[in-house]
């Protein structure tokens, strides 16, 4: 089977993309190297010692997006392409709107055009906002507290509408919690351009000096030591969370939503220790306000991903802080 991944050099897609071709699957990847580099396609062919088709254009190009489709005779779409960061998403709704709607817009458009009817969505659990109860079900209320979450809310609904009115239409959405590690070569992780937004790739930094502090936003949040508590899993075993979702669309049961997380809760300064413990380093931070947008608390409940996907995830903390030290030291050789 052939699967086009959007947005598949970033770090999410690249691993994904691993564990696709490693099972056999054929990978194509369009990517406009937004957020990625252009070399993550050669570290994928030397993981893996396969071949994949990589072109370089934002996929809501939709003439560049159907000439990928004619000429690759694409199967299946695992969407990833999406700007992805919350405050920047609060600074620029517009931007954010435009670009994670848009994408998914036309990517739609194009798979109805080519008659290709299976889905792999990208979604996030920022859909939940202030969650009313934990751990977080996919039956919970949907109320997001930031312009990027509602970007995923609202691409949920699209895609409910679009499979609604397209009863051959499968899709399985994934709502991620927090990805963090990188794959046990050490030969692709997280690497974003510019400053990172998310906590694990910025701790690294500050661990070899690239940066000189990690800001700890808020330390009054309703947790046990007052800094914000989330979800992280292995991004290896989100990659197979992906390859499994894949697997389910064949089985033909239209539009399905699993969250995709580990069922437990760390905090900000949990993470700092627990890196400081795994790779024998000190992190230096400072505790700085609040962002506008978190929540206190977030982690899911994996239950429904775990009986119907046969999805749980095997990789802990010291894996995840390991792994991510192991491909920033990489990086600095």
């Amino acid at each position: 089977m052939k699967i086009l991944l959007t947005g598949g050099l970033g770090y999410i897609g690249s691993h994904t993309a691993v564990e696709l071709l490693e099972n056999g699957y054929d990978v194509v990847i369009v990517d406009d190297l937004s957020n990625s580099s252009r070399d993550v396609a050669d570290k994928i062919m030397q993981i893996t010692g396969k071949k994949i088709k990589f072109y370089c254009f934002d996929v809501k190009d939709k003439a560049k997006l159907c000439k990928v489709f004619k000429k690759e005779k694409i199967e299946q779409v695992v969407h990833f392409a999406g700007f992805k960061a919350v405050g920047e998403s609060v600074k620029q709704p517009l931007m954010y709107y435009g670009n994670n709607l848009g994408a998914t817009i036309t990517l739609l458009d194009v798979m109805q055009q080519f008659g290709v009817n299976n889905l792999i969505f990208s979604s996030s659990a920022t859909v939940y906002g202030k969650p009313e109860k934990l751990p977080i079900k996919e039956t919970a209320k949907l109320e997001c507290t930031n312009p990027y979450g509602r970007t995923k809310l609202f691409a949920e609904e699209i895609l409910r509408d679009f499979a609604y009115a397209n009863p051959s239409f499968n899709c399985v959405i994934l709502r991620y919690f927090n990805p963090v590690g990188a794959h046990s070569s050490g030969i692709i992780g997280e690497n974003p351009n510019g400053v990172p937004n998310n906590l694990m790739p910025y701790i690294t930094k500050v661990a070899f000096g690239k940066l000189e502090k990690l800001n700890v936003f808020g330390n009054d949040y309703d947790t046990h030591d007052g800094t914000g508590v989330r979800d992280y899993i292995h991004v290896v075993d989100l990659a197979i969370a992906h390859r499994l979702a894949v697997e389910k669309n064949k089985c033909n049961e239209g539009l399905k939503i699993y969250n995709v997380g580990t069922g437990k809760g760390y905090s900000v300064l949990d993470m700092v220790k627990a890196f400081e413990k795994s790779n024998g380093v000190k992190i230096k931070y400072e505790i700085t306000e609040r962002r506008p947008g978190d929540v206190a608390s977030c982690y899911a409940s994996n239950a429904k991903a775990q009986k119907e996907l046969g999805f749980k995830a095997k990789l802990g903390l010291k894996d995840m802080c390991k792994s991510c030290y192991e491909f920033e030291k990489q990086l600095k050789q």
